[in-house]
């Protein structure tokens, strides 16, 4: 350690008195108050230099505040050999390092201390049991509860109320709540004014365990609410899908709604896949006058990334301005991903190169946003510049430059990347991982070693792994291996939609309809339904959905006319209806019937007549786009003099001058 004469710090934060050698109180407030004001790691070991040579290190009080100092500086493993170095291991130098290692996330460290502290006679008292309790929530160890919950007994503290609020919150957290509630039913102090936080940690979990009811009985009994206490029912009510009675509860806050209260709604309801009602709470929170937080802010940006709505998106982005939020990693990640997942990869890009902070999400948003738009050479320089800024690739960034090479079909150098993230990286691949390579080499027909390749895997190949190869197999159209992939899908999950639309989608291309109709007989006997599919568009704010065949919308007329009007003018220009991508065994007519009214083509029928020329038209579908409709686009865009942005599940389309972004290789 470097010991100087003089502390080298602001004058401002850190004002040095000469110490006196013979008055030890006044030199321990004095170095006391300089640990307290210290503000990074370098300052702390200057003033531990002064310690030091004053003679001070064995003073118990100062090193406590020194291991304090250092774990909340994040400087962990300096707070660790500070206590090291201390001879006279007593409570207070414990607790001050249990409590640093579990507020690092090191738990089982700390729990190695508190058996150390043990160990060398030292006893502990309420605040360590609270420390060790808490290191006990975030391991989620059961057994190691119980064990600490004896010493509690042994110790005589289980009536004191903030070790009876943590070991209540620890069974909630390892999820015995049943132990959880008992505690609580035997606390003296229950029917106290001040044991509010303890009842709110009951509520909160019967909430995690589905036990609605009990929740609002206990809410009710209450002999006192605070803000925590309606808005730990408001998350709970959320988690469980109980969205109206949420509602319900939430309109009834007046003095207790806060902006936590505003943020629970609008997390609840995105979680709970109701996106334009989360982003009209977010609005209406605005407008009568709650400053969002990081946390709202994050959570409304979810809800316009899973719908790609835009100008909400744009206006949230406003927001962070206006209110003066800290662009800090979270927020600037969800709003990367935002303008990603709204097809605006190149703001998105704007975003990313004004951020001063970027940690490995960061990056990987952005290598993720270029690959699934298409721009698998960007996707690649920005995976070289992280490495080059020092950022070492994890498995997500891996994943997204194997899938911006199995979109481009670049094949030869997606192996090699495969190849490097075990030898070079030492990444271990996981079944996405796999699946990413089986998709590269399925895409580009290669599938005698597809097959191979899964043949070799470490890990038994799943859902995703067998999924993969199919798509790939029906694209090439080569139908013994898409049996096989199917079969082997229903092996895996008998009861999943998928293996059965995949089934029936082979039989339909081979034109073996008593086959499909036996497959999808099978599916109604065995209860399997077919996730419905949607696309939906953002109008003025607004998000609206279709449903293939849909004719509830207002504009229902209108949007059929379009529809045919442009199907009709496509096909004057060579548009050819691709009717296999229809698995019933009709007629031709019936077939195109069927595939005009798919729920793409309607919300792209919809952009056309709900906005001006020139106007971008964003559609968002919940499954693969069908061939026909991406034909149909391309023929659109050129007529139009449009661009269309259709993101799927796999990827995004840009349609322009009749040509999409993907080289018809999806």
């Amino acid at each position: 350690m470097k010991v100087i004469n003089k502390l080298k710090v602001p004058k401002k934060s850190l004002k040095i008195i000469n110490p006196t050698p013979n008055n030890e109180n006044v030199n321990e407030t004095h170095f006391t108050s300089l640990i307290h004001n210290c503000k990074n790691t370098l300052q702390l070991q200057e003033i531990h230099a002064q310690i030091i040579r004053q003679n001070l290190s064995s003073n118990s009080r100062i090193v406590t505040q020194l291991i304090s100092s250092a774990s909340s500086g994040k400087s962990i493993h300096y707070a660790l050999s500070i206590f090291d170095c201390f001879g006279d291991k007593n409570l207070y130098v414990f607790n001050a390092l249990i409590r640093g290692l579990k507020e690092n996330s090191l738990f089982e460290k700390s729990i190695l201390y508190f058996r150390l502290m043990l160990k060398m006679g030292v006893k502990p008292d309420r605040l360590t049991y609270t420390f060790v309790l808490k290191s006990v929530m975030g391991l989620g160890e059961k057994g190691l509860g119980g064990g600490v919950h004896c010493g509690v007994l042994k110790m005589g503290l289980e009536y004191d109320t903030f070790v009876r609020v943590c070991l209540v919150e620890m069974y909630v957290k390892v999820e015995l709540v049943d132990f959880a509630l008992q505690l609580f039913d035997e606390s003296p102090e229950r029917n106290k004014v001040e044991s509010v936080l303890l009842w709110n940690v009951a509520i909160n979990g019967c909430c995690k365990t589905g036990r609605v009811s009990e929740a609002l009985t206990l809410f009710e009994e209450m002999p006192e609410r605070n803000a925590g206490s309606w808005n730990t029912l408001l998350s709970g009510l959320l988690r469980n899908g109980e969205v109206d009675k949420a509602m319900e509860l939430f309109d009834g806050m007046t003095d207790e709604k806060n902006v936590v209260s505003w943020t629970c709604m609008i997390h609840g309801l995105t979680l709970n896949g109701l996106h334009q009602k989360a982003l009209d709470l977010f609005f209406k929170m605005e407008e009568e006058g709650t400053k969002p937080n990081g946390l709202t802010v994050v959570s409304a940006l979810s809800a316009c990334a899973r719908t790609g709505a835009l100008e909400a998106g744009r206006k949230i982005h406003d927001s962070i301005t206006n209110n003066e939020l800290r662009l800090n990693t979270v927020v600037a990640n969800a709003l990367l991903d935002m303008y990603v997942k709204c097809g605006y990869v190149e703001s998105a890009n704007l975003v990313f190169s004004g951020l001063r902070e970027k940690d490995i999400r960061t990056w990987s948003i952005m290598i993720w946003g270029w690959a699934i738009h298409g721009h698998v050479d960007k996707a690649l320089r920005c995976f070289g510049q992280m490495r080059l800024a020092g950022i070492k690739p994890d498995g997500v960034s891996f994943l997204a430059v194997l899938t911006g090479c199995s979109h481009a079909g670049r094949v030869d150098q997606g192996l090699q990347i495969f190849d490097s993230m075990q030898h070079e990286c030492s990444i271990e691949p996981t079944m996405k991982h796999y699946a990413a390579v089986v998709d590269l080499l399925g895409r580009a027909g290669r599938f005698d070693e597809a097959l191979k390749f899964i043949g070799t895997m470490p890990l038994e190949p799943d859902y995703v792994i067998w999924g993969a190869l199919f798509s790939a197999c029906r694209a090439h159209k080569n139908i013994e291996m898409a049996k096989v992939a199917s079969e082997k899908l229903l092996q895996l999950e008998p009861k999943h939609a998928g293996g059965y639309v995949f089934l029936s989608n082979v039989y339909a291309g081979a034109g073996r309809w008593d086959d499909v109709e036996r497959v999808r007989s099978s599916m109604k006997n065995k209860n399997v339904e077919k996730d419905p599919g949607w696309s939906s568009m953002e109008v003025d704010g607004q998000l609206h959905t279709f449903v293939a065949g849909d004719h509830t919308h207002t504009r229902k007329q209108e949007i059929y006319s379009k529809l045919e009007e442009i199907i009709t003018g496509a096909k004057q220009q060579g548009y050819m209806p691709e009717t296999e991508w229809v698995l019933h065994n009709i007629d031709e007519e019936e077939k195109e019937g069927a595939l005009g009214s798919h729920s793409e083509k309607l919300a792209l029928a919809f952009g056309l007549i709900s906005t001006g020329p020139g106007v971008l038209i964003m559609i968002v579908k919940n499954l693969r786009v069908c061939g026909d409709c991406h034909s149909l686009m391309k023929y659109v865009s050129r007529m139009s003099q449009r661009v269309i942005v259709l993101r799927d599940i796999k990827r995004f389309h840009h349609f322009k001058d009749g040509v999409c972004s993907c080289k018809d290789y999806w």
